[in-house]
């Protein structure tokens, strides 16, 4: 006689499908974590701000590296991803968008649009003489 109990997988995730569902999901998870990280980022310009003409000159030379230039379209794209998922999630939680078609529809819209966020926002920001 077999134990059903051990007959079930030990990991559900090792033997699903991979969706685009799962995807989403963990860049709204992973964007959220790169939101917090960013906050730090943006704390510590506004307290250079803050305490004077050398403090902020100090952080603009920082904020000019290239490394932290590619930190910060980092950040814009979170923002973006997690701002367009938030507003998903709204209208999920109104009881909408839940169809097959329409979830993977607003899936790609938020990817899609966080993606054309960032690239309009940095190309503006390049343009305006920001960066």
């Amino acid at each position: 006689m077999s134990n059903p109990k051990f007959e079930r997988p030990l990991s559900p995730f090792m033997n699903y499908r991979w969706q685009y569902t799962n995807t989403l999901s963990i860049l709204h998870r992973v964007t959220g974590i790169a939101l917090s990280v960013g906050l730090l980022l943006f704390v510590y310009w506004l307290v250079s701000a803050a305490n004077g003409p050398e403090a902020y000159a100090s952080a603009q030379a920082v904020f000019a590296h290239p490394l932290t230039i590619v930190a910060l379209v980092g950040f814009s794209f979170a923002f973006f991803y997690h701002l367009l998922n938030g507003v998903r999630h709204l209208v999920w939680d109104a009881g909408h968008g839940f169809e097959k078609s329409t979830a993977r529809t607003s899936g790609w819209l938020v990817a899609i649009g966080a993606v054309v966020l960032t690239a309009m926002l940095w190309f503006l920001l390049v343009r305006g003489g920001a960066v």
